[in-house]
């Protein structure tokens, strides 16, 4: 029996940065309430009293819908669950898809509210409607952390890399000499060499002593450095330019600490979580992938099948034919950051396992560019991964099968 066959009250949340509308029907149809909530305190008191005035009233289990699950939404959305009600997610895409479908004759917060009341009463009608609205599933709590913590890792490496690309010319135009001991900006003495005074030009006059004084300089840096002061030269911009640089690189160093202490935090929770373990135990896929996978994934509860999981994660293009015109695109409903994790982590994977290197080669010589064939392995790796974690277990290597079975 369907769940959507016994009445229901329904709720609707047009989500606003400040505040929200909110309309309340019955799943037969019929508009029990509407009002506008502010996002305070107040305000979700306000939201949840008006609910429970109708569950009074009809005795009826509860749904309801919003805009921005883990957004915007936040904190109300996960209010919405402890209070025991089924939430359901809108996906944003395809309401723009049902909206061009069924149009409304204006557009207002009141008119999207009613929309989303309607979609309720279609999904089980409707395939378009049924895709607008997405169950939101229960989640272990160490893969909802791990999601957290790695988007916010994902941030922190990201402005890191803006400020080395930002560094990175300043330095050529200030100094190339200073640019050339180092293989790498990110190198920690060579950061703590450019902040150790408050001015660029005071490095060329610096003693031995004052040198190993440096955190991260030892005696094979240091002699760098003493081969650099010898033909050190600076530009007529370092007055304006060096104090730019010594800044980006203070904060390049504090962003280093924080990625390092959330590196910790990530280690910390992997432990907890079966399914970021059991993904880390495939070749080559390391604690950071294994860690923001199982954070996007959450749960395999959420995908009715292995296809939709792999196009969820970014590993399976779509057919698109028309005519004589076969080939593929790329899903619009894809989740980035998982995508990006495992083409990361596929890379890595075929340096430890020939045979996949073997198929990366193979497509690679019928044509396929490095990223296709790289999806190409990892559809066949993301089938693996949904077997895995379905049944519980960790990666097995080929040679160890074939061993058992000698």
């Amino acid at each position: 029996m369907n769940i959507h066959d016994s009445p229901h009250i329904q709720v609707a949340v047009d989500i606003g940065s400040r505040e929200h509308y909110v309309a309340i029907g019955l799943s037969e149809g019929g508009i029990l309430d509407e009002f506008s909530m502010t996002h305070t305190p107040a305000g979700f008191e306000y939201f949840f009293s008006r609910i429970e005035c109708q569950e009074r009233l009809y005795s009826l289990p509860v749904e309801v819908a919003m805009e921005g699950y883990n957004g915007w939404a936040r904190p109300l959305d996960s209010q919405v669950q402890k209070h025991g009600y089924q939430l359901y997610n809108v996906n944003n895409l395809k309401l723009a898809r049902f909206k061009e479908i069924f149009p409304a004759p204006a557009k207002s917060d009141s008119i999207d509210a009613h929309k989303m009341l309607e979609l309720f009463q279609l999904q089980d009608h409707l395939p378009l409607a049924k895709g607008v609205l997405q169950a939101v599933l229960p989640v272990p709590d160490a893969n909802r952390r791990l999601k957290r913590l790695t988007r916010r890792r994902r941030q922190l490496i990201n402005e890191k890399v803006a400020l080395q690309n930002r560094i990175q010319p300043d330095l050529q135009a200030t100094c190339q000499t200073l640019l050339a001991m180092t293989g790498s900006i990110d190198n920690l003495w060579f950061l703590h060499f450019l902040t150790c005074r408050d001015d660029l030009t005071k490095l060329m006059r610096l003693q031995t002593k004052s040198l190993l004084a440096i955190q991260g300089v030892g005696r094979n840096y240091l002699n760098l450095i003493l081969d650099w002061q010898k033909q050190a030269e600076f530009s007529n911009e370092i007055e304006e330019v060096g104090p730019m640089i010594q800044e980006d690189a203070r904060r390049l160093l504090a962003l280093m600490a924080s990625i390092k202490t959330m590196d910790a935090k990530i280690d910390s929770q992997i432990q907890k979580s079966a399914y970021a373990q059991h993904i880390d135990s495939i070749p080559g896929f390391g604690l950071v992938c294994s860690a923001e996978l199982a954070g996007e994934i959450g749960t395999l509860d959420r995908f009715p099948k292995q296809s939709s999981f792999s196009i969820y994660i970014g590993m399976a293009p779509l057919d698109n034919q028309s005519g004589g015109y076969q080939g593929t695109k790329s899903p619009k409903h894809v989740n980035t950051r998982a995508r990006k994790a495992m083409m990361t982590a596929v890379c890595r994977h075929m340096a430890y396992v020939p045979e996949s290197r073997a198929y990366y080669d193979k497509k690679r010589s019928e044509g396929k560019t490095h990223n296709k064939a790289v999806r190409a392995l990892g559809r066949h790796i993301s089938r693996v991964i949904w077997s895995m974690l379905h049944h519980d277990r960790d990666y097995i290597e080929l040679a160890s099968i074939n061993e058992k079975a000698a």
